[in-house]
Parts: structure tokens; sequence; C-alpha cells
């Protein structure tokens, strides 16, 4: 992703950063009639709201409030729009002299594509309509193509150049314009605008090729495996899908106690896949040429251009240092999953990857009798958004407020649209919540922005738009939908993207919320999950259901502690799977074959053996959005670590540094560099000791809880 980029995906380069993150607001508006309480609107879950009617002849407003998306056809005439003012775009920046005008083009340019792209984004994974779905799915490709273009145009370039060089317009810049017209020009680089014309052409075709192979790829991570049902014994059939003669194994059936039946689906869903295979070699070998082609060593090297980290050495040592401070640690978890194996299936105790899930829980209930069935009468979904709106009210001055929809402007009747208002600056943007599960809606948490924030040419500022995107469970006719402890973290996690876009207000949509360095955009995320496991929090808004009781405070200790519990062997593999990501956008050619780089990395990183005829990198579905990125999950949750443990564990309602969080971490988007806002916050430059130092630490068990427990 780079100039016009797309949050959590793999877009083209320079001009798709934008596509990548999310953010904006305007402000001065008045609170509305037509917004209710936030816990309200959710609790009523199943009294579905009667939509207004859009227009006096009571047309569809469109998906999103946008006119031209009342049917699947509107994608393209969005799309030639948008392509139209693009071209007018383009010439006027050629014809601009050199001066903040030529920015602010480039930054409409990005914004003209990005509307449609990043809205088609989000509806061709998530839109219950086929014809909706496919019709985004055509826009994504054909703006990708075209941004693909613009990123090796020379005639563009050149007039981004001028700027760039005349010293004494650069000088006069304020900061946030001169780094984004540095970047705007670091994404033409990456795309191989300094190559002659027959290179730029094969950098396109391999951008163009990339981008249909992470399309490819990503749906083959998700195709379930079929198998002869007399292959497996009568008595375990019945966990899969029978479809005639075979059973259909579409996950890894991580929590079923039955041993047998997780090591089935551990075999057979992660069974190789000839064609799979194909693409990602394809897909690896791709990223390398490109990377090779514009100046790289190796593609991580392109990747990691402007992140935290900046090149893959430092992620070597932070992954390397981490793995050996966990050492021990995991060895430890795994002696206890071992044990608890022998003592549970005597016949069968050797520890394997299928176990590592399950025994982990099993321990965590063992030991702290963690059953989430207690915990969810508690966690009414009402109640949790109450309780996020509690907490931005004292932190950040934020409220949240349910906003009836137009018809036509939702997707799914039980979408919510809320409005994000500031005490004094009144209406920051909307966010669309999409937490029910349907068919073929995709069972995963996502943070998706359709639109960027920017300041207009008339002084106005474009309201963001987000749709935050759950799987939770539908409830019954009248009760509330009650949350899981996982699910109420999940959401507090995703709802830190949405404040995120919500606060970034940069003037520029490039880099506006989330559109900024990967290993920094889940800073704010994990963060919330702090606050989520933090009982002042939690006791705001945790009460039972029925009764009204709080949550007791001992739960809440418990709970924390017993995500403890074999901590460092999950982390572990988490630094595995990054470190087989950075393995596989390193040097090239591959010494060895993506199959026979896992067994060797899974053994020597992770401990557990290899499982042969399988290759789990298959189902790595962040090789597409993270590439030679997935370390940024580790090195965001240190940083997270950091900023709550320096700053928010004393009192995690403090208004002043809530103040400060917004105005050294969430103001800039990308418009500042990352490390730079770590700086501001924490008043020091954190080391990569200090990284591992803070994750190392959150293994720690509470001492109080211990000694209570015990």
């Amino acid at each position: 992703c780079a100039m016009l980029g797309g949050c959590r995906r793999a877009l083209p380069a320079a001009l798709g950063r934008a596509l990548r993150g999310r953010a904006a607001g305007q402000g001065g508006r008045a609170v509305s009639t037509s917004w209710c309480p936030v816990g309200t609107a959710f609790d009523a879950k199943q009294q579905q709201q009667q939509p207004l009617r859009g227009g006096a002849a009571g047309r569809d407003t469109g998906l999103f409030g946008v006119p031209e998306l009342s049917c699947p056809e509107g994608f393209q005439e969005a799309q030639n729009k948008a392509l139209q003012e693009s071209e007018e775009l383009v010439q006027k920046a050629c014809s601009t002299p050199p001066g903040p005008e030529t920015v602010m083009i480039f930054d409409q340019l990005s914004d003209s594509l990005c509307r449609v792209a990043d809205l088609a984004d989000f509806v061709k994974v998530a839109h219950p309509d086929f014809a909706f779905r496919e019709a985004a799915e055509e826009a994504c490709r054909n703006i990708g193509t075209v941004v693909e273009k613009l990123n090796t145009d020379v005639e563009l370039c050149q007039s981004l150049r001028r700027l760039l060089a005349d010293e004494t317009v650069m000088s006069s810049l304020d900061p946030e314009t001169r780094r984004v017209a540095e970047l705007f020009m670091f994404d033409f680089e990456i795309s191989g605008i300094h190559l002659d014309e027959e290179k730029r052409k094969k950098a396109v075709d391999l951008n163009v090729r990339i981008l249909d192979l992470c399309n490819e790829f990503l749906i083959g991570t998700h195709i379930p495996n079929k198998i002869d049902k007399h292959v497996l014994p009568e008595h375990i059939r019945y966990n899969f899908t029978a479809e005639g003669n075979y059973l259909r194994v579409a996950g890894l059936h991580a929590d079923c106690p039955d041993d047998l039946v997780r090591e089935a689906a551990y075999k057979i869903f992660l069974h190789s896949n000839s064609q799979q295979l194909a693409r990602l070699e394809e897909l690896l070998v791709s990223r390398n040429s490109l990377a090779q082609l514009v100046g790289y060593d190796t593609f991580a090297h392109r990747a990691l251009q402007g992140t935290m980290a900046k090149n893959p050495e430092t992620v070597r040592q932070f992954l390397e240092k981490l793995s050996e401070q966990l050492s021990k640690r995991t060895q430890k978890d795994f002696e206890m999953m071992t044990k608890m194996k022998t003592k549970l299936n005597p016949h069968n105790a050797m520890l394997m990857p299928w176990d590592h899930p399950y025994y982990s829980g099993v321990l965590r209930a063992e030991r702290y009798n963690i059953d989430p069935g207690l915990y969810c009468p508690f966690f009414s979904l009402g109640a949790c958004m109450e309780g996020l709106n509690s907490l931005f009210s004292q932190l950040l001055g934020i409220s949240l407020y349910a906003e009836q929809t137009k018809r036509g402007e939702i997707w799914s009747e039980d979408v919510r649209k809320l409005a994000v208002v500031h005490e004094t600056e009144g209406l920051l943007g909307y966010i669309y919540c999409d937490f029910f599960q349907r068919p073929d809606k995709p069972h995963q948490d996502c943070h998706f922005t359709v639109r960027g924030g920017r300041l207009k040419e008339n002084g106005e500022y474009q309201l963001p738009v987000v749709v935050l995107m759950l799987s939770l469970p539908n409830s019954a006719r009248g009760a509330p939908t009650l949350l899981s402890p996982g699910m109420m973290e999940n959401l507090f996690h995703e709802m830190g993207h949405a404040m995120h876009s919500m606060l970034g207000r940069t003037r520029y949509q490039h880099v506006t919320g989330t559109r900024c360095a990967t290993d920094f955009a889940e800073v704010p995320s994990i963060l919330m999950e702090y606050f989520a496991n933090d009982y002042r929090v939690v006791n705001q808004f945790a009460r039972h259901y029925k009764t009204g009781q709080p949550l007791p405070k001992n739960m809440v200790s418990r709970l924390c502690e017993s995500k403890k519990v074999c901590a460092a062997a999950d982390m572990q593999l988490q630094v595995f799977y990054a470190v087989l990501d950075q393995i596989y956008h390193g040097k090239h050619p591959l010494k060895k074959s993506t199959t026979e780089i896992l067994k060797e990395t899974q053994e020597k990183v992770y401990g557990l053996p290899y499982v042969p005829n399988t290759a789990w990198q298959l189902r790595f579905s962040h090789l597409v959005g993270y590439g030679a990125k997935y370390y940024s999950y580790l090195m965001s949750r240190a940083v997270a670590s950091m900023v709550w443990k320096q700053c928010f564990a004393q009192n995690p309602f403090d208004r002043a540094m809530g103040e400060r969080y917004r105005r050294e971490m969430l103001a800039h988007g990308g418009g500042k560099e990352p490390m730079l806002m770590v700086q501001g916050m924490l008043q020091k430059s954190p080391s990569v000791e200090d990284f591992v130092d803070a994750l190392v630490s959150d293994l720690d068990h509470d001492f109080e809880t211990f000694i209570m427990d015990s």
C-alpha cells in the first residue's frame, strides 16, 4: 500500500498508503435530535429500527449515503466519476507551479480514488448480496490498476520533484505538508519511477500480478479441505460437515476436547495443496523481483521503509532477543501442557502443535476456575458500549450516539451507525457497527475505512467514516447480546482503531488516522486491551443483565491472571510466525522450499515438532496484508505496554494523560515519524531491549492475586 492505501490489506504502492488506514472528522455541529444513547441502541437489537425514507420520492440513499450505490451497477458509475476526477487532477498537478497547492492536489487525487476503493474494499467482503460483492471486487481491481499506472507516471512525479527541489518553497512549508510531499515521492520511488520505460512497465505488471496473487492466495487460505469419510473413525465423523461420502474440514477445531478430532482436523485442514503452494511461491518471487527492480536488496527492506523498525536487521534483532528471553518460560509452559495431556490421555502424552491451544486453555480453566459462561451475563453488548462511551468521555471528552439511518444506507438491518461527538469540537465522524454473524460474512474482527478525513478546499473538514466488523452471535428475541471476555476485549481493540481514525484529524487524508506505519497502527487498538482488563474500567459497566449485580473484583483479577498461563508459549508462537514471515520475504532465491523452511523454523523457534505432509504457511493469510510486517503485532504490543504502565496504570481515567495521548500519538495519523510519536508520549526513545523487556514483564503474575488464589 502506498499513495492511496488500505488498512490491513496490500494495495499498490505509490497511490496506496491512504487506502491503508482510516480516519478524520468535521466538528462544530450541535447534538442531533436523531441521536440516542449508544447502550440502548445495542441492547435493543431485536427491536429493529425503522429506517427513514430517503428523499421526497422515497428512493434509497445508497450505501453509506453515497447516491450511486443504491444498486450494484452504481460501483461502475462511482468508479467512472473517480477516474474522470483523477484525470483532471493529474493535469492540474502537472501544470501547477511548485508550492503547497501541489501537495493539496496530490492529496485530492489520492482522496478521489480512495473514496471508491476504500468503500469497495469493505463491500467486497461483507455485503450479503453477491452482486454487490462482485461489483465491488471489480471496482477494487480497476482502481488498483489505475493506481499502479499513476505510480509510474513520470510527468506527475516531475511535478512533485520540482517542489521538493525548490529549497525556498520547501522551507516555507509546515512539517506535516513537507512530510506528506516526501511520502508521496517515496511512494513513487518504491514503485520504480526512476527506471527506464521498459522497467517501469515491468514494475506495473509485477504490481498488478502481485495484487491478483494476493487475492487468489487469500481466498485459498479459507477454502475447506475434503476427505473420504471412511478414512476417519466413525465415532468422530459427526464433528465435521458431511457432503455425501466426504467430510468437509473448515478449521482446526482447536477447542475440541477430543485429541483425535484435533489431530484429524490439523492434518486434513493443513494438508498441502499444490495450487495454493504455487500461488505462494509465485507471490514471494514476484515481491522479491519488484523489490530488486526498484533498488532494494529484499522485499522486507522495501516493506519496512518508514516503520518504527526501519529495516529487517532491527526486526531480526528484536525477534532473536525476545525468543531468547522467552525460551525458559516457554519450555516450562510446554512441560505443564505435557503433564496435563499425560493426565488426561496417558496413552499419547507427546505434545503436538494441535495440543497447544487446547491444553493451555485447560490449564487456565483448572488453575483459575475460569468459565466464560460465568462472565457473559455481566457483559451485555449495550453495557460494553456504554463502558466504552464512559471511558472515552472521561479520557478524551468524546461521546458516542446511535444515529438513525436512511433507507439503503446500510447493508444489513442489524448494522448500527454511531456519531462520534467531542464536547467542544462537535461531530468528529461516523462509525458503522456491523457486529453480528450472518451467512457469507467473514468470521473475523476488522476495522475498515470507508472515507478518510481531510481539510477540504472550502475550509470544511471531510468527515471520516469507518466500519467495525465483528462476529458476535445473534441473541434470542428480546434478550441482550452477551459477550464472552474475549469478545469484549476484541470490541475494545477494534474501537481503539476507530478512535485513531476519528482523532487522527490531519490536513491530508493520505496520512489521516490509521494511515500510518503498520508497526505503529496496532498501538492504539492493543492499548485498549489494557483498559479492557483493568477492574477500575470494567467496574464502570459490567453489571449482570438480570440482577444489576456488579462483576466481583476477584473475578476480573482471576481472568487477567489466567491469561498469563502459558502466555510465554503463546508469544513464542507469534515469534515463530514473525520469523517465518521475515525469511519468506528475505534473501532470494530461498535456500529451501517454503514447507522445508516452515519445518526448520518451527522446530528451531517454536519447539513443537513439524507434522509431515502439512503446510501451515498455505493458511497464513497475514502474508497478504502483513508481508514482511507480521512482527508489527509484537512491537505494537510492546509500545502499548509501555504507554499503559507509564501513563495510565496509575489512573486509567486521567484526562490530562488522555489529552497528551491524543496530542502526541493519535492526532498525527501518519503525518509524523512513528518513533517520534512514541518518543513524545514516553519522553524517551525506546530501544530493542526496552521493547523486549516490556513484553516479557507482562508475563509476570500479579503477586496479590497469586497470594489470594493460594
